[in-house]
């Protein structure tokens, strides 16, 4: 069979899309572009905004007017959340039983009827999922966490992604040791909530990251998100002292402002993120800090926005991913009174405009600098603390170079491999 894989959303979406790849490519098939010429579409949905909700029906309706003689699969989030929404799809599950959708087409291919599966995913245990390999990745994605129990009053991932659960400790090597074995040198940790990973086990995340950073063949691990209260005593030593640990942390803030927080029901106020992150940075003079921020949330005023925005500068963050406020039917927020959406929208292109600073300016201080890149599409790479570098010329893949940063034009960081 012809298949199209299509993905929308997080990291932990496009692990599981690698995955269906995998199980195709594994079953003789061949993974295409071309929606078209396909026998099978799979799409991978998401819907954490209104947005992402919109740009899914949009793919799926494309998708059956490109090829109505497909057999189309619509899986993920969005499917997930609107369980009774009216598809024109073969086969319609939500967050389990990705694993299975080749059992699934056989079962449609017998039946020629629509199927449709979904479960309670509050009472559902991990998921096990294997990679070896990544298309068009020098880094490798692993899943090891699922579910979110926090229930942040403006979030519907609790509800379409279930409760948190682990993949097992040794399972979650293993798979890491294969992705090394093939070349991998760097494995990224991810995950809904990564920090929780070993939540009611006799295991946590630093046990995973000490038990990988025995592998030879493994130079960086980095960790997708965390959240501040996830970076306990037992983190803070490891990242201190575990150099294969990337000097990145992408910690979620989504509001700088203490009331806005307790609306939120995040579980921390901006004292203690500061006193977190100031640690943080005492440990590596490198560190790289990004975040999420939601604009607009419900009761946001004036003097909220401000108060966020200076502590973004406070708190020294190199990039802000901003996203304005998005309701979300279900939720605590969805009740709340609104903030207007040009307010909205003129708070949102503030923040973006302090990001491009701040990135601008974190990036500075590497000018003259040599950095090892790891190079990713033969003419850029990252760096541990994930700054993507450009080169002056051709580099081969997967392979670790030594570059004097030379420029920063707006938040494009070039620099000369020696």
């Amino acid at each position: 069979m012809k298949v199209v894989v299509e993905t929308l959303g997080c990291k932990v979406n496009a692990y599981e899309s690698e995955l269906i790849k995998e199980m195709f490519i594994n079953n003789k098939d061949e993974i295409i572009d071309d929606k078209k010429s396909a026998d099978v579409i799979v799409i991978n949905t998401c819907t954490v905004t209104n947005q992402a909700d919109s740009k899914g029906r949009k793919l799926i309706r494309q998708a059956r007017r490109d090829n109505e003689n497909a057999i189309l699969i619509v899986c993920g989030c969005m499917t997930q959340n609107h369980e009774d929404l009216d598809i024109d799809a073969d086969i319609i599950i939500g967050n389990k039983d990705k694993t299975k959708i080749l059992d699934l087409i056989d079962e449609f291919k017998q039946t020629k009827k629509q199927i449709r599966l979904f479960y309670d995913l509050r009472n559902v245990e991990f998921e096990d999922m294997k990679i070896s390999h990544f298309e068009h990745k020098t880094r490798g994605f692993v899943k090891i966490q699922d579910g979110c129990n926090n229930f942040c009053s403006y979030c519907i991932i609790p509800f379409v992604r279930g409760n948190i659960r682990s993949k097992n400790i040794d399972v979650a090597f293993d798979e890491i040791k294969c992705l090394v074995e093939n070349g991998y040198q760097e494995i990224v940790l991810t995950g809904i909530h990564t920090g929780s990973y070993g939540t009611g086990k006799d295991f946590d995340l630093v046990d995973l990251i000490r038990r990988i950073s025995t592998l030879d063949g493994l130079k960086r691990i980095r960790i997708s998100s965390i959240e501040i209260t996830e970076l306990n005593d037992k983190f803070m030593e490891e990242f201190k002292n575990n150099l294969k640990i990337c000097s990145h942390l992408h910690v979620p803030i989504q509001s700088g402002s203490d009331n806005i927080l307790k609306s939120m029901n995040r579980k921390y106020d901006i004292a203690y993120f500061k006193e977190k992150t100031k640690l943080i940075k005492s440990l590596r003079n490198d560190v790289n800090l990004t975040t999420d921020l939601i604009i607009g949330f419900p009761g946001e005023t004036d003097g909220d926005f401000y108060e966020t925005k200076q502590n973004l500068i406070d708190i020294g963050f190199s990039k802000i991913h901003t996203f304005p406020y998005s309701i979300r039917r279900g939720t605590k927020a969805s009740t709340m009174i609104q903030v207007n959406d040009t307010v909205k929208n003129n708070r949102t292109h503030e923040i973006l405009e302090l990001s491009d600073h701040l990135e601008h300016e974190y990036y500075e201080k590497y000018i003259g600098k040599v950095v090892s890149v790891l190079v990713e599409d033969n003419y850029s790479g990252f760096t541990s603390n994930y700054i993507k570098v450009h080169f002056d010329e051709y580099q081969e893949n997967n392979k670790f170079v030594d570059c004097l940063i030379t420029e920063i034009d707006g938040i494009t960081v070039k620099g000369k491999v020696k």
